[in-house]
């Protein structure tokens, strides 16, 4: 197929930015998970140290983050010119794109193996069902989307302690896919869930709605990000302070003040806990502000690795595996050995500075190119 060259489109550059943020500190907790093999989750303060903990939460911030943004990055590609049609086609053909995605290049990437009696789902299978029922709802007035997404993301953990010993086996499977995770099996094949539906559908709706904010002028939005994100703040410190509603896990007093701010901030992720979503996207708003015409070297790159986000995705997986399979070579460690938490952070650091250089040379390939498929990564 032949190119064309063509003018860039105009982005947003915050959105972009902040992207690449999130997809930078992503690579650090899957260096982790190639480099650590604990017997115990790190967000577990009766076993995890402080730096494991903060290494784990600070990650906490990518998935909520990429949910939220594809949502605002659909409803800003209709502002440009899209109609709903062509941007429901484009949603649903992406969302079904990433889900085989999941099923095959990803999960390869992960675990190395081609016998799928054993399948899990994590973040981009969440975006790719997510693209999909957005496909639809974007054909609602906007009040009704962002209601669908307030309700959902603010009402899912009402259902935390739902009993389901009354369930049938096929309810019961329906209700951990929506809603709670964990392993489902489909004959002789075990799915596990990571990602449950119902509460990343909401983010991704109400980051569709968000998408509005930057049609408005610069002074406006910047007090408007501004308000949300100290208002998301503060309504986590409100309802996690009393340990009444937004996470099924109560916060509870350490043996030191600092312990007792990450007890504080231990929120559940799987599923993603309100406190969860308030936490993360409160900051994450501020700092949407904060980079409103910031540009300087730090910013443009990050800028690089936001603009072509699958692409870097894919790409760090293979190589966080590689690098990390040559430091237990290298090191004479077999496979099964944690490596101190220095390791992990050098190995991240070294995914990411090569990532920059093949993720520069596609922004740009994408830049100057227009063919059918390059939307798709």
């Amino acid at each position: 197929m032949t190119s064309v060259a063509v003018p860039a489109k105009k982005r947003i550059e915050s959105i972009d930015i902040m992207r690449g943020i999130v997809m930078v500190v992503m690579a650090l907790d899957h260096c982790r998970d190639f480099l650590t093999h604990l017997n115990y989750d790190p967000t577990d303060l009766s076993k995890a140290s402080s730096f494991l903990f903060l290494t784990r939460f600070v990650t906490h911030f990518c998935a909520a983050t990429f949910v939220f943004l594809a949502g605002t990055s659909a409803y800003l590609s209709i502002s440009r010119g899209k109609t709903k049609n062509e941007a429901a086609k484009f949603l649903l053909s992406r969302g079904l794109w990433l889900v085989l995605l999941e099923l095959t290049i990803i999960r390869f990437g992960w675990i190395m193996d081609l016998d799928y009696h054993f399948i899990f789902l994590q973040v981009i299978w969440a975006i790719g069902v997510s693209m999909v029922i957005l496909a639809a709802l974007i054909y609602l007035p906007l009040p009704a989307i962002a209601a669908v997404g307030f309700i959902l993301v603010f009402g899912h953990d009402l259902f935390d302690n739902l009993s389901t010993k009354t369930f049938s086996v096929a309810s019961k499977d329906i209700w951990d896919v929506l809603h709670v995770g964990g392993m489902v099996n489909f004959g002789n094949i075990n799915v596990l869930f990571f990602y449950p539906l119902i509460p990343w559908i909401g983010v991704m709706a109400l980051g569709y709605c968000f998408g509005t904010l930057f049609k408005m002028d610069e002074s406006k939005r910047r007090k408007l990000l501004i308000t949300f994100g100290i208002g998301a703040i503060a309504l986590f410190i409100a309802i996690r302070s009393f340990n009444f509603y937004g996470d099924p896990s109560n916060w509870t007093n350490q043996y030191s003040w600092y312990r007792d701010v990450l007890s504080f901030i231990d929120v559940s992720k799987y599923p993603p806990s309100l406190d969860y979503l308030l936490i993360t996207l409160g900051p994450v708003m501020l700092m949407l502000a904060a980079l409103e015409n910031v540009h300087n070297r730090v910013t443009s790159i990050f800028l690089v690795y936001g603009r072509v986000p699958l692409f870097y995705y894919i790409l760090h997986l293979y190589l966080a595996r590689l690098l990390s399979f040559l430091t237990f070579v290298v090191m004479g460690k077999k496979h099964g050995y944690s490596f101190p938490l220095g390791t992990v952070y050098i190995v991240w650091l070294l995914v990411v500075f090569i990532l920059y250089f093949p993720c520069r040379w596609f922004m740009k390939y994408k830049q100057t190119h227009k063919q059918w498929w390059l939307s798709y990564l």
